[in-house]
């Protein structure tokens, strides 16, 4: 009887060492940002030669509802995720992915600010709640 006992306690030890240890290794992940969802909204303007491109209703909404999609409020992006969100869920490049676009397409000397400064991160970039993105093409 005491060898089931101190075997179920082992076993208990364990189990729960087991679940704290994989719990620790997630938790340090610098690549996640949320593991429970985010509601997030950026905006981004573009100008091509000094003229405003609008972006348009509705990105990423269709047959499928994308959480990276446009409204009529523009020109917001949403970013509406349930669950864990990682870093490249968030990338302005999905954005445009998700539009049928490429970032690079729009003309040459491609700049970029953030909240009004300088960004070469460009498709890369992680988008965050209330950044003001700009992008300007020659």
């Amino acid at each position: 009887m005491k060898t089931i006992l101190i075997i179920g306690g082992v076993a208990i030890v364990l189990l729960v060492g087991g679940v704290w240890w994989s719990n620790s290794l997630s938790a340090g992940d610098a690549n996640i940002l949320a593991r429970s969802g985010l509601h997030w909204h950026p905006a981004l303007t573009i100008y091509v030669k000094g003229e405003k491109v609008e972006i348009p209703q509705n990105v990423g909404i269709g047959t499928t509802h994308m959480p990276m999609h446009t409204h009529d409020d523009l020109p917001l992006i949403h970013l509406e995720f349930s669950g864990v969100v990682h870093k490249k869920d968030l990338r302005l490049g999905q954005f445009f992915t998700n539009w049928g676009k490429d970032i690079r397409g729009f003309g040459a000397h491609m700049q970029m600010t953030v909240n009004g400064k300088d960004n070469t991160e460009y498709e890369n970039y992680v988008m965050h709640d209330g950044d003001k993105i700009e992008l300007h093409y020659e």
